[in-house]
């Protein structure tokens, strides 16, 4: 029998001691799930061990073909540009090693669960109503526009179907708007409760930095209530979702956004839209016909790859 590709995963990297060492548990406890699995993790930056040290130790191994899965919950530069590089570096360096590339994690709805949780843990634990509770989910932030929207993303799919007032977006670096900027915004729109979510894996300096802004800004707007949630952690789900994303990688079966397609996965309130088959929509604006749902020509169906 092969061996199956070995799981190489990529993390960020951090100056924060504790956080480097959840993500190095993290890969402990992938390997330990997938005992026949050859996994190794790296970093790309500021925490060893790095991504090419984690190369060399299973090309020592025998490993030939690798799944490389970014530990990132959006495709900012790193996992566009700085993993990939690094992969074709190591290529160079041990001739005949093969790769695929994995999707980063987010915005799984796996992970909205997580986040959920953390929300409920945030709020004492009692799912009651949350018609007055208004989420801000803080995200890294990034120089590409693309990587703050996917986090605009993320807390729009937190908010469908869950009853929270709002779910609002901030970012810790390199984007606008900030954290106390974002907390201004919600009490502008009159939120009576805010749950500041960090939407960061583990631990680390930046979100310690959210919550440290968090009691800051509480602390001068006494009117207002204001909760810190803790980070994802290394829950199931997201053991789970790393090995989702390496099945992926190879069999080569890189989606489109399915993660979140409400024709695939029952999402909060639209659970009955599952395995609908798709009919062509009819504008009447277009061919003047005010008939909405008489046409069923056969359209794509939602059931098999987009």
């Amino acid at each position: 029998m092969t061996t199956p590709p070995a799981l190489l995963i990529a993390g960020h990297g951090t100056r924060d001691d504790a956080g480097a060492e959840a993500f190095r548990d993290f890969v402990r406890e992938l390997g330990r799930r997938r005992p026949g699995l050859p996994v190794a993790g790296g970093f790309i930056e500021l925490s060893p061990p790095p991504l090419g040290e984690a190369v060399a130790e299973l090309v020592e191994r025998g490993v030939r073909r690798f799944a490389a899965v970014p530990l990132m919950l959006v495709s900012a530069g790193h996992a566009k540009g700085d993993i990939p590089a690094a992969l074709a570096r190591e290529k160079e360096r041990h001739p005949g090693i093969s790769y695929t590339y994995g999707r980063p994690l987010g915005p799984h709805p796996a992970l909205l669960e997580v986040l959920e949780r953390r929300l409920d843990e945030a709020l004492g634990g009692t799912p009651g109503d949350r018609s007055d509770v208004t989420v801000l989910l803080v995200g890294r932030g990034s120089t590409d526009p693309d990587a703050n929207a996917e986090v605009y993303k993320a807390a729009r799919l937190l908010w469908e179907g869950r009853g929270y007032a709002s779910v609002e977006t901030a970012f810790v670096s390199l984007a606008a708007p900030d954290v106390p900027s974002g907390l201004d915004r919600c009490a502008r729109l009159g939120a009576r409760r805010i749950v500041v979510l960090p939407y960061f894996l583990f631990t680390g300096i930046l979100p310690d930095r959210v919550r440290r802004q968090t009691g800051e800004w509480a602390a001068a707007h006494p009117e207002t209530e204001v909760r810190s949630a803790d980070v994802i952690g290394p829950e199931p789900e997201l053991l789970d979702l790393v090995l989702e994303r390496y099945e992926e990688a190879v069999k080569g079966d890189l989606r489109m956004n399915c993660d979140s397609c409400v024709y695939r996965i029952a999402l909060p309130g639209f659970e009955d839209k599952v395995g609908l088959p798709q009919q062509p929509h009819f504008h009447p604006d277009d061919d003047g016909d005010h008939g909405h749902g008489h046409h069923h020509h056969g359209g794509h169906s939602h059931s098999h790859a987009h």
